[in-house]
């Protein structure tokens, strides 16, 4: 198996044109240090309504590992690119500090420092549209906030819009100590929930400290017997099937899938989320899926949390650019206790 260098290259750009270092990928893999190495390449050039940035940090997610391996393949059916990946850097959550601003923005200047969702944010400077970003928490170091935007979006939009998670609520977290769920876990005790994390047995203090009420070791613990029954389920992983997770369900209770793989190269488990879809309908439980949205509004309902340190992120370890195929295969095999960054 040839193992890609992580050593800088240098490409041919245009006389004049100002070059960055980048993670690059020109076909889809299963292995990190196969299909990414790190380039010399030109800057990206930004449109009306788009900044540019210098990063300073981007984080890893399951978007990462999607947009790598072209898995499942309904992504490529979709315009991911069917052969090859369209996007040449996987990265999208960063930090940083604007470097430049297109026409028709407004609210940002050079200078500002900011998180959000960009294209190709494993680099040294990024793109990004302005109504993807939002301004930085204050308090929070670079590293910290480019662990938020993608994870945290998806989690608080997981929390407010699909399980509609009230104060006094009964909720159970499934994947308590990942990405989403590590901010899942949080917001919805900070929504005056009752939390109860489901995770792997090394991975229950941090569970606990994020403020779970109660932590389940999915080895050994069944969240579904015992007679507890919760308002709400966001499953952000594992594979468990739609009567056992309906069985911890209260008769009216809702249950919001955000991730959960089955390894299937076409639906990769997305027929677990379409079959929750239609089911609904026709049981008292509300039931369904989470298509997340990216945008400025939620990222400032994060930094509000943030600021008041109601959610703090969680970061388990930090790589440099040169090594993002190390923090990806780090990612990838579970071993991540929060959230995994890059730094640039």
């Amino acid at each position: 198996m040839k193992k890609a260098t992580l050593n800088a290259t240098t490409q041919t750009s245009p006389a004049g044109a100002e070059t960055m270092k980048a993670i690059v990928q020109g076909e889809y893999g299963a292995a990190p240090e196969d299909v990414l190495r790190l380039a010399e390449i030109d800057r990206p050039t930004i449109g009306p309504g788009e900044v540019l940035l210098r990063v300073r940090a981007a984080s890893v997610d399951r978007g990462t590992w999607h947009l790598m391996t072209g898995l499942p393949n309904l992504m490529r059916i979709m315009g991911f690119g069917f052969r090859r990946p369209k996007a040449p850097n996987p990265g999208r959550s960063v930090a940083g500090i604007v470097e430049a601003v297109g026409t028709d923005v407004t609210g940002f200047e050079p200078g500002d420092e900011v998180y959000g969702a960009g294209e190709g944010s494993f680099a040294q400077f990024a793109r990004a549209r302005a109504g993807r970003i939002a301004r930085k928490p204050a308090d929070l170091s670079f590293e910290q906030a480019a662990a938020v935007p993608i994870s945290g979006m998806t989690a608080l939009q997981a929390v407010r819009d699909g399980a509609r998670v009230q104060a006094g609520q009964r909720v159970l977290v499934i994947g308590a100590s990942g990405g989403v769920g590590s901010f899942a876990v949080q917001i919805a005790k900070g929504f005056g929930a009752e939390v109860t994390g489901v995770c792997s047995a090394r991975k229950v203090e941090l569970v606990r400290a994020l403020g779970a009420d109660h932590v389940l070791d999915y080895a050994c613990d069944d969240f579904a017997a015992g007679g507890h029954r919760y308002d709400a389920i966001i499953d952000t992983g594992g594979n468990s099937r739609l009567a056992r997770l309906r069985r911890a369900l209260t008769p009216g209770g809702r249950l919001v899938i955000v991730g959960g793989e089955t390894g299937g190269r076409w639906l990769g488990g997305f027929d677990r989320q379409l079959r929750a879809t239609l089911l609904s309908p026709l049981v008292s439980q509300k039931l369904g899926m989470l298509a997340a949205s990216e945008n400025s509004a939620d990222l400032s309902v994060l930094r509000e949390l943030l600021e008041a340190g109601t959610v703090r992120p969680a970061v388990d370890r930090t790589y440099p650019l040169g090594e993002a195929a190390a923090a990806i295969r780090y990612f990838q095999e579970g071993h991540a206790r929060g959230k995994v960054v890059i730094t640039v």
